[in-house]
């Protein structure tokens, strides 16, 4: 039985700091070098409510480590999720009796938060397996990793504790495999691996950014698949990391952001040329594929979303105006 799945019904952990680790955070550390399969804000969390001590004492998740401490974690045991149980359509890729992988429609919101209490995939996915409440924490349960509200395509959703926290720690070291598929402003010419680190931009905190104060790593790589003259490119990027609004962000820098994207195009959200205007329903970003490592079975999964219906349409509007056909 690993850390991990050891984990997964709480317990105390005792984890000794490399000389490596001297400088970061703590709640950088334990979300990344402790092998718990915590997210940074979990991480944060449990500092905060005194379940990380060092030396005797409760610390902050802002503290900055030496290095050759020794950090002693408990873990509560999962807490059910007070969030109901909704009837909702959910398209479901795959599923067993660890894992379900779901095709989530742009428009809808992962789990509730503030404005977006009920009618979730949280909601559609305890409405189709109810077993799932407290999976991962009450907030979200089950949820590994996250899409934007009006980012389509394929997500894994962990249906125990065990498959919770190995996802999320494979998610930590960058192992696994995700394609998203986007429509960008202009014509990227060439295929490109953008390697500029982001965070929440000091000015605008709804905005991801290069100036962030404490930017972390991202690497995207590009490739064009279709272009519509100067127009506008279908471009598949692969992520190496998964940081928030990663796709977004980076093909912003680039001088390309999504068409539809309000928040990194400006204007972006609907296209005037000189005979015809289209108005995109969102920004045009889609999860096409996710690959990892099962959990309980050690195989390789592998999952492809086709393009949705409104990315489709879009493709066809600029195919006719810039005479590519494709």
């Amino acid at each position: 039985m690993t850390a991990t799945d050891r984990a997964a019904t709480g317990g105390r952990f005792t984890r000794p700091v490399a000389a490596a680790a001297a400088g970061l955070r703590l709640d950088c550390w334990l979300a990344e070098g402790a092998g718990l399969g915590l997210s940074r804000s979990q991480a944060a969390r449990l500092c905060r409510t005194g379940h990380v001590v060092m030396g005797g004492r409760p610390v902050k998740p802002s503290s900055r480590l030496a290095g050759g401490e020794v950090v002693e974690i408990s873990l509560p045991a999962p807490t059910p999720s007070h969030h109901p149980a909704e009837q909702i359509d959910l398209v479901v890729v795959y599923e067993d009796d660890h894992l379900l992988v779901v095709d989530k429609p742009a428009g809808m919101v992962v789990h509730p938060a503030p404005g977006h209490p009920t009618h979730t995939l949280v909601n559609a996915v305890l409405g189709h397996c109810p077993g799932i409440r407290g999976v991962g924490g009450e907030q979200r349960p089950g949820i590994v990793h996250r899409l934007d509200k009006e980012t389509s395509g394929v997500m894994v959703v962990a249906k125990d504790d065990a498959t919770h926290r190995a996802l999320s720690a494979a998610w930590q070291v960058h192992a696994i495999e995700r394609r998203y598929l986007a429509l960008a402003l202009g014509r990227l010419a060439a295929a490109q691996t953008v390697a500029v680190a982001i965070g929440r931009d000091p000015v605008d905190r709804k905005r991801i950014s290069p100036r962030a104060r404490r930017p972390r790593p991202a690497v995207t790589h590009l490739v064009p698949q279709r272009w519509f003259g100067e127009l506008a490119t279908l471009v598949a990027a692969r992520l190496e990391t998964g940081r928030t609004h990663q796709v977004r962000v980076h093909l912003a820098h680039l001088g390309h952001p999504l068409l539809g994207d309000a928040l990194y195009g400006r204007h972006n959200r609907t296209l005037r040329l000189p005979t015809a205007t289209y108005h995109f329903p969102r920004q045009m970003l889609h999860a096409a594929r996710l690959g990892f490592t099962h959990p309980a079975t050690g195989a390789w999964l592998c999952f492809d979303s086709g393009l949705p219906a409104d990315m489709a349409a879009a493709i066809q509007w600029l195919a006719t105006q810039t005479g590519d056909e494709g």
